[in-house]
């Protein structure tokens, strides 16, 4: 059966999880329509490009929080290992999203190469794109924490995604600047580096949620194999499998004991390897265990990787 402490503490940390993204959803908002806004008054396609990039955050803010809502599910008959996935699933939603806003920048750049038409750049906007650029560094400085906190991908690729939107309002912010002093050409320059920084923001969520997807291993072998020769009673241990998410892993390995150890010790041998695997790294969802003798040609001998 499920341990009921584990599974508050998951219940707890998504009403966290979820408790972050309405609050980082709030500041989205207002910040992507205030950029748009003024992106329209001035005509700034770096402006504009911007404001529907801190849009998509907004949007992605959405995806995450039906992901999480998904997620939190307790384990059932058709999904016996639970619905953590669908967390990794809603990263890739805001992947999905990034995508969309990176061809729109590329094409409103493009226009405005062509067009060479000058924005209207004045003081006020310069303004409101400096405290929107304050905004975001302090929702990025508390995403971030919160995602470290609660082991939480979702909110590492969302803080991951609105990270970009400091880096590029700092470059429409220098562009705004150049404009003002005579530049134009530095408005769909400024688009173009945008949409550099959507497209590495976008790179690193396709990374990290095909590392869950394709079952990379979580937990490096060599820590799994020192807890588990900690166990007076084994002799080692082999075929060490992790897979799964930062916060939410399932293990299974085969374990080494005396081929004449009776059934009951053995069993309970089992549980306290488990034990100490799961109080090592808590964020083990579950162990499954493979007692079996060692190897006959060295009984003695360390663990055999390749067995």
């Amino acid at each position: 059966m499920a341990d009921p402490e584990r599974a508050f503490l998951l219940t707890d940390r998504y009403t966290q999880v979820v408790r972050v993204l309405y609050r980082v959803l709030v500041f989205n908002l207002a910040v992507a329509g205030v950029k748009i806004v003024l992106g329209y008054l001035t005509g700034a396609v770096s402006i504009l490009s911007e404001g529907f990039h801190s849009l998509t955050d907004s949007a992605s803010n959405v995806v995450a929080l039906v992901g999480v809502s998904i997620a939190r599910r307790p384990p059932d008959e058709e999904h016996p290992y639970g619905h953590r996935k669908y967390e990794t699933m809603a990263s890739l939603g805001i992947l999905v999203f990034l995508v969309v806003v990176l061809v729109q920048v590329l094409a409103a750049a493009y226009d405005r190469l062509v067009s060479g038409t000058v924005p209207r750049v004045f003081p006020e906007g310069i303004g409101v794109m400096a405290v929107t650029l304050v905004v975001n560094v302090l929702v990025v400085v508390y995403e971030m924490r919160a995602a470290r906190q609660l082991n939480s991908e979702v909110l590492q690729a969302d803080a991951m995604h609105t990270r970009s939107d400091v880096l590029t309002s700092a470059t429409v912010l220098a562009a705004l600047f150049g404009v003002w002093w005579g530049y134009a050409w530095l408005d769909p320059l400024a688009a173009l580096v945008v949409a550099v920084f959507i497209g590495r923001a976008g790179w690193y969520i396709a990374h990290e949620a095909s590392r869950i997807l394709s079952d990379q291993t979580v937990i490096a072998e060599d820590d799994v194999r020192a807890v588990v020769r900690s166990v007076p009673e084994v002799l080692g241990c082999h075929r060490i499998r992790t897979r799964g998410s930062a916060d939410h892993v399932f293990m299974d390995l085969h374990v080494w004991l005396d081929g004449r150890t009776p059934l009951e010790a053995a069993h309970s041998t089992s549980h306290a390897v488990k034990d100490r695997l799961m109080k090592r790294f808590p964020h083990l969802a579950d162990v499954v265990i493979h007692i079996e003798p060692p190897p006959s040609t060295t009984p003695n001998s360390q663990d055999a990787n390749s067995q």
